[in-house]
């Protein structure tokens, strides 16, 4: 039965022609030096990711009332996916949720994608945002992410004080999303001392809620969108969600451990053993729920039955 909760997920085939040719041309156009998180080829790049995510969300949250994909122009192939999944399916275009501010497109930066994913027309008041590399692996009830109407929120209390005047680490990819949910936070009134770090998992929203964050900061939020790519002065704006919720006391604060991230990198650290076991410890076992893999090609290099180990983690196609 489904219930009153939407899925939204982001998409961009960064391998065509077409992207790759309009990305060139705006980085080659940009005023001052991009941030190496903003120009890294591989954030763009589609490798069946989404079908993964989009059948994941089939086989253990069929009560999703609808799933959103957000796109430039072009769209995912998803003749390979079941009918019954494809009829849930709905295609939300840059230029509609950017309305007014088409001068910002076209836009290479998932930021200021997001901070527009509650102006989808027809879009639930309440609905879960899907990077295309985070996986459902078991049973997903309503209630893990809308419990009493307060969205729940997954992740740790992190102090991040020491990146304030940090210069050197700011151009470190590694960081840059350290430094959004700092923006984010800070907003909100919270020190770069304590800061919810949210894991890398499904991000619940509200509609209203954000309509109201962007009357309250409307100037931040223009800012946020004029970005073509990343940059180290935005915001991330499902950090500024939760920390506005969190002030409000209108969230749930799970302690679940219940989700699992693969980071860019892992396995060649020299720890492929211990991935491994993590990806049999998914398929094999029904306390974990969500799962993100950063980086699905270079992973392949290292596990080249990838494919096969996520078909099994996410319950088949």
């Amino acid at each position: 039965m489904a219930s009153d909760i939407d899925a939204v997920i982001t998409w961009v085939n960064g391998s065509s022609h077409q992207h790759t040719a309009s990305r060139k041309k705006f980085m080659a156009q940009s005023a001052s030096a991009l941030h190496e998180n903003a120009t890294n080829p591989h954030r763009w790049i589609c490798n069946d990711e989404i079908l993964f995510c989009l059948q994941s969300i089939h086989n253990f949250a069929p009560w999703t009332r609808r799933i959103w994909i957000v796109v430039d122009d072009e769209t995912p192939d998803i003749k390979s996916l079941p009918i019954d999944l494809q009829q849930k399916l709905t295609f939300a275009f840059h230029k509609q949720i950017f309305d007014k501010y088409v001068d910002f497109l076209p836009t290479f930066n998932s930021l200021a994608i997001e901070s527009l994913l509650w102006k989808i027309d027809g879009l639930a008041e309440k609905f879960m945002y899907f990077n295309d590399d985070v996986f459902l692996t078991s049973k997903l009830q309503p209630s893990d992410v809308f419990l009493n109407n307060k969205p729940v929120l997954r992740g740790t209390w992190s102090d991040y004080s020491s990146l304030v005047h940090n210069h050197q680490v700011k151009g470190d990819p590694a960081y840059f999303n350290h430094y959004m949910q700092m923006n984010a936070a800070a907003m909100e009134g919270f020190e770069a001392s304590k800061i919810f770090a949210a894991a890398h998992v499904v991000h619940p929203f509200t509609r209203s809620k954000m309509a109201a964050l962007f009357a309250k900061y409307q100037n931040e939020f223009i800012e946020n969108i004029s970005y073509r790519f990343r940059d180290i002065k935005q915001f991330l704006p499902q950090s500024l969600y939760n920390h506005a919720e969190i002030s409000e006391q209108n969230v749930i604060l799970s302690n679940e451990t219940d989700h699992i991230h693969i980071h860019s990198g892992q396995g060649r650290d020299g720890c492929l053993e211990n991935t491994l076991i993590t990806l049999e410890q998914i398929i094999t076992s029904n306390s974990i729920k969500f799962l993100c893999i950063n980086d699905l090609p270079q992973l392949e290099i290292l596990i080249p039955n990838i494919r096969n180990l996520l078909s099994d983690a996410i319950g088949g196609f």
